[in-house]
């Protein structure tokens, strides 16, 4: 799937991606909204108190694929859909929803706690984490899987501002666009994800 969104990022960058047949499209559409379901509500932040670190860290492996590999479904998606002189047919609705459900849920439960120890939750079942506690555990090395999934949500929220551009979207679709757009202006340690956002808020407001 890593492979599907470089690709589709190059034949979106050469213009000719509405050369490929209509109904083809809108199929490769509905199985990447498949893929992206997989890794839509998966949270990679629990602990199943599996017997061993081993254990643990193999389940925390499997999920952070899916969650990957959803991401690429996303940002296939996306390019699709924000190629020149794409036809109406490739604008579904329910693809648009999954791949905005799926990038807020990533945000707010795997990156943002990663990023942000304000953000990050007690595994010990005490909620957010205390003030003093939350700027002691702060630590700055990051898994490279999870650095890598940042970037793919810093492109799929970039293109999402394109897809505004280009598409007009439900009130009920812009709201939750907009909450997307606004939050990372919160978070600490994002810099990356706010100047995309700039962008979708600044998409949104020409509405």
């Amino acid at each position: 799937f890593c492979e599907l969104g470089s690709e589709s990022a190059k034949i979106k960058a050469m213009g000719i991606m509405d050369k490929l047949s209509t109904d083809k499209t809108v199929k490769v559409l509905n199985i990447l909204e498949k893929n992206i379901q997989d890794g839509s509500k998966l949270s990679t932040l629990l602990n199943h108190n599996n017997d061993t670190e081993d254990e643990e860290r193999l389940w925390r492996d499997l999920i952070m694929e899916r969650v990957t590999k959803s991401a690429d479904a996303c940002l296939t998606a996306i390019n699709i859909m924000t190629s020149p002189n794409m036809p109406k047919a490739v604008y579904i609705e329910d693809v648009i929803e999954r791949v905005i459900q799926y990038t807020k849920f990533h945000l707010q439960n795997t990156l943002y706690p990663q990023y942000d120890p304000v953000y990050r939750v007690d595994p010990h079942g005490g909620g957010v984490l205390s003030s003093k506690a939350k700027r002691a555990k702060c630590s700055t090395h990051k898994q490279r899987v999870i650095v890598m999934l940042y970037n793919k949500v810093c492109d799929i929220v970039s293109s999402l501002s394109e897809l505004l551009e280009i598409q007009l979207l439900t009130d009920t679709t812009i709201l939750q666009v907009s909450s997307m757009g606004i939050t990372p202006f919160f978070v600490e340690n994002v810099s990356e994800l706010q100047l995309c956002a700039i962008k979708l808020v600044t998409a949104v407001s020409t509405f």
